[in-house]
């Protein structure tokens, strides 16, 4: 009887993110990179908070287990944070809060929390990465890779979704770095990857000091996003002042047919319980997924 000889399995490829596009830009003569990214743009409470995460050509990879935020339990990027925050010569956050954001819209608060978290690094990058298709950090009359190259650190303009009111905010801070953007940079950057478990941690754990002041709303566990017991609560008792209250929120003035709002359908609703059916049963391993995320 002729035996069959098995085919061995293919080595699953690694999802881990790396520092391949990050190495290519410094080879450009971009030494000083930069990955950037957001948290809380969708939450109903709360300020909207940007990390950024510095590397140069003397980074090795990044820590074991630095991926994307939303593929994290809270455990995990707790246990990644001092990790990241060794391995990165410089990183810093910035926040916009829920005043700002609707005095000046989303898009813009993006913008200003970018810019807080760029005025408090040490270093000044050569190129930011940004996820997504869409460059926030910029204004849009400047939008562009090379824009700021000949800027200097002129005047900042605010761009057109910020009311006069607004522009104040923005005066203290100086033009951006060049930024280009990259389609799911949080999957595939190291130091975006780490940047946004770096804005995750600080604004959860905001949100849940802040929950001391509102237990009424549960933001240490649905952390301002509009989850099931949050939007009770606001049904209950109305926003209090850490609410976006230009937003459409049940509870308000606002929340009625032809209310107004800044954008916050469609966003996620992000969660930290564990999820009992996960594939990996590791609760040490810091690349264990959180839950599915809920779409609205």
């Amino acid at each position: 009887m002729t035996g069959v000889r098995a085919t061995p399995a293919r080595p699953r490829r690694s999802t881990a993110p790396t520092l391949r596009v990050e190495r290519a830009l410094q080879r450009g003569g971009h030494r000083l990179l930069a990955g950037m990214d957001e948290v809380g743009r969708g939450a109903l409470a709360g300020p909207v908070t940007v990390g950024i995460v510095v590397i140069d050509e003397t980074c090795r990879s990044a820590p074991t287990g630095v991926r994307d935020s939303k593929l994290l339990t809270h455990a995990a990027r707790e246990r990644l944070l001092p990790r990241i925050e060794r391995w990165a010569p410089a990183y810093a956050v910035g926040h916009a809060s829920a005043q700002e954001i609707d005095l000046v819209g989303i898009i813009a608060a993006l913008r200003l929390a970018g810019l807080r978290a760029l005025a408090a690094l040490p270093v000044r990058p050569d190129l930011i990465v940004l996820d997504g298709n869409h460059d926030w950090l910029t204004p849009p009359e400047r939008v562009g890779l090379f824009e700021f190259a000949e800027a200097g650190s002129g005047e900042l303009s605010v761009g057109s979704e910020a009311s006069a009111r607004g522009a104040h905010l923005f005066a203290p801070y100086a033009v951006s770095p060049p930024v280009t953007t990259m389609i799911k940079a949080d999957l595939r950057c190291s130091s975006v990857a780490a940047a946004s478990v770096l804005a995750k941690v600080t604004r959860d754990r905001l949100m849940i000091e802040l929950d001391g002041d509102h237990p009424a709303y549960g933001w240490a566990g649905n952390k301002g996003y509009a989850a099931p017991d949050h939007l009770a609560a606001l049904d209950r008792h109305g926003p209090c002042e850490l609410h976006r209250r230009s937003w459409r929120l049940p509870g308000s003035a606002a929340d009625g047919p032809g209310a107004g709002g800044n954008g916050a359908e469609a966003e996620v609703i992000e969660r930290d319980d564990a999820d009992p059916s996960a594939t990996n049963d590791d609760p040490d391993d810091p690349a264990r997924s959180d839950p599915p995320l809920i779409h609205q």
